[in-house]
């Protein structure tokens, strides 16, 4: 079998991933740093991309080669390392999945061009489908049905991305002066950009469990097979926040726009930057292409989500036995949906708030979870020879020192500024 087929046929976590971090940080922060900073956001987005790659692929590594989850590691090391990532996975839940709908319901109401007064009612019909789909389709259905949705996007967002490029920049206004990106503000919106670049690091365990469910159909790859599979999928994810960067830069930086926190409005200033510049016949094709980025990223979130919730609870209760229940998991799937239809009602006018709180927590644990995945891969339940190679670890330590010095410049200027 060719090199390609054998990827292709391995292809899922790795994809799934792709699709769960192509959301809100591309589609919102990716572009709203291009707009508002200009190229020089390339520079902290890339940094992440970098940094972070270790603490992902450890997940991966992990998983293949002693065919647990990284959960299962956490428990491993210590009760307590289990613990954390389940208060970590807490605040996720009241988070991430709200964020990602409210931005997904913004995008369906300017799609359709529905008063915004129905975003509620917007937001508790995509819950309902969404958990429909998971609940009957499984995680075959998410995995067939998102390698076409990644594919168009990927497509779609490479031209779009050359064409605003050969264009040309738009026109800046008179006496325009960037905003400065070490102050107060811009030190947050890098936090939140870079916690969620190329997403949270706490969903390294949940590309773990989708190996984990794609290997009850398949025969599980090798080590190697699975690390190209995951490469992939991240180095797609990495492509396209440049890709979002570019757009933003290209046509709002320098005219002192804002894009909104609202999520209508958001929606409306996204659509219109990529309509500007291919034509008002692209208008229905570039919402309906954001859309689907946003509908696929809520269910893998969703997904994974529940799946994690359950995993955590039954290595924390060993006597529950949730994991791989069909109606458990239903169930899981349908009290996220309610829990966090709630919080879209209360923030559902600032949908930017919800979308700060959630990154910086995830930027402020990203070092944390990090140093758990390395020692998950470096204990002994991993023969030396797949253990990851000491540029990766000395990669890890960069990142787990970037991260936390970030953090503590952040905490630095919050107090004595």
């Amino acid at each position: 079998m060719s090199k390609l087929k054998i990827l292709l046929k391995n292809l899922g976590p790795g994809l799934l991933f792709a699709s769960m971090a192509i959301g809100t940080s591309h589609l919102v922060l990716s572009t709203k740093a291009g707009a508002q900073y200009g190229w020089i956001m390339a520079i902290p987005i890339l940094l992440a991309n970098i940094f972070k790659y270790p603490f992902f692929e450890f997940g991966v590594r992990y998983t293949n080669v002693t065919g647990k989850t990284l959960t299962e590691g956490y428990l491993n090391r210590g009760k307590h390392y289990l613990w954390f990532y389940a208060l970590i996975t807490l605040i996720t839940t009241f988070t991430i999945l709200a964020a990602l709908y409210t931005v997904t319901a913004g995008l369906f109401i300017n799609l359709f061009q529905i008063p915004e007064t129905y975003i509620n009612y917007i937001s508790l019909a995509l819950f309902g489908f969404i958990s429909l789909l998971l609940i009957v389709g499984k995680y075959r259905f998410m995995e067939v049905s998102l390698k076409f949705v990644v594919s168009i996007l990927f497509a779609a967002l490479l031209i779009t991305t050359v064409v605003v490029i050969f264009k040309g920049p738009v026109d800046k206004v008179a006496n325009f002066t960037p905003p400065p990106i070490f102050d107060g503000m811009g030190i947050l919106f890098l936090i939140s950009l870079m916690g969620w670049m190329p997403t949270t690091v706490e969903a390294s365990s949940w590309v773990s469990l989708w190996s984990v469910e794609k290997w009850k159909t398949q025969p599980k790859p090798s080590l190697r097979e699975s690390l190209q599979e995951f490469k992939v999928g991240y180095f797609t994810t990495s492509l396209l926040a440049i890709f979002f960067l570019a757009i933003g830069c290209m046509t709002l930086y320098g005219t002192n726009t804002a894009l909104s926190g609202n999520a209508v409005t958001f929606a409306d200033q996204i659509v219109q930057l990529f309509t500007t510049h291919i034509g008002p016949w692209a208008y229905i094709l570039i919402a309906i292409a954001a859309f689907a980025t946003m509908f696929s990223t809520c269910m893998t979130a969703h997904d994974a989500l529940a799946r994690v919730s359950l995993d955590i609870i039954d290595l924390l209760f060993s006597n529950l036995k949730l994991s791989g229940n069909k109606q458990i998991f239903a169930v899981g799937i349908l009290v996220l949906a309610c829990v966090n239809f709630i919080v879209v009602s209360v923030f559902k006018s600032n949908m930017g708030q919800l979308v700060a709180l959630a990154t910086f927590v995830s930027f402020i644990v990203a070092p944390i979870v990090g140093y758990m995945n390395l020692k998950n891969v470096m204990s002994e339940e991993i023969p030396l020879q797949d253990k990851p190679n000491m540029p990766l670890q000395i990669l890890t330590y960069l990142g787990i020192l970037f991260l936390s010095l970030f953090s503590m410049y952040y905490f630095w200027i919050v107090v004595f500024n």
